[in-house]
């Protein structure tokens, strides 16, 4: 079994690594505290070869069409490949990875690995976008796009881009959507879930409630209009 985790950085994917790791899926190493899957270069790297294909058609819209047609660039193999040499050639039969970056590339990922295990996880954009992360800014991974001198509204976008581009992909054989919030206050009901669809015992880890609803107390601007049709769709109020 191959897994791994689809959710955009301080979406909360820490606590779902950490669950696979301690339910006996080997996550690769070595990792950080963030329990992803390092060094990060070669998926650095690999999202530059796939931005290469992303079309910026303005108004926030992307044309995804090559990558979707396409087979993966095969310098974009070899740096997945490399990336993911310790989860690759480990004999463990249940065994899988997390970072962030994957949900950069995640068209090529499915194409790459069309029998894996997609857990695809989300937050409530509005403390997601919170505190700076690697992808806040797209045009570093190739990926174009209206960028402005407020760093949340990029940050902002990067969100939205990543909701479209997992969107515009088609449906793994194996997935599954998971929202932060319900691993901490449904955190039974959502690791009988995650064990019906993984066919493995589940471990429990602490989970902060104080990670929800920071925004409230945040005095920035949080909220942006793009937000809204993928907030009702993953049942956040606004």
């Amino acid at each position: 079994m191959l897994v791994t985790v689809i959710g955009r950085g301080h979406s909360g994917t820490r606590a779902m690594s950490q669950t696979l790791s301690e339910s006996g899926v080997y996550m690769g190493e070595p990792l950080n505290t963030s329990w992803d899957l390092l060094p990060p270069q070669d998926m650095y790297e690999a999202c530059r070869v796939f931005g290469k294909y992303v079309r910026y058609t303005g108004n926030m819209k992307w044309d995804f069409s090559r990558v979707m047609a396409m087979d993966p660039d095969p310098v974009f193999v070899k740096l997945i490949e490399s990336y993911l040499k310790s989860v690759l050639t480990s004999d463990r039969d249940k065994k899988g990875w997390k970072i962030p970056e994957t949900t950069l590339v995640y068209p090529w990922i499915r194409k790459m690995f069309p029998k894996a295990y997609y857990i695809h996880w989300v937050r409530d954009p509005r403390d997601c976008i919170l505190k700076k992360h690697m992808t806040d800014d797209l045009n570093d991974f190739g990926i174009e796009y209206d960028k402005t001198e407020d760093v949340r509204r990029n940050r902002a976008i990067s969100w939205y881009y990543q909701r479209e581009l997992v969107r515009s992909t088609p449906v793994a054989q194996r997935e599954i959507h998971i929202r932060f919030e319900d691993m901490i206050f449904k955190q039974d009901e959502t690791l009988k879930r995650l064990e019906q669809f993984l066919h493995i015992p589940m471990a429990k880890i602490p989970m902060r409630t104080d990670s929800v609803g920071r925004y409230k107390t945040d005095e920035e601007v949080h909220m942006f209009d793009f937000f809204k049709k993928d907030m009702e769709e993953c049942g956040y109020d606004f």
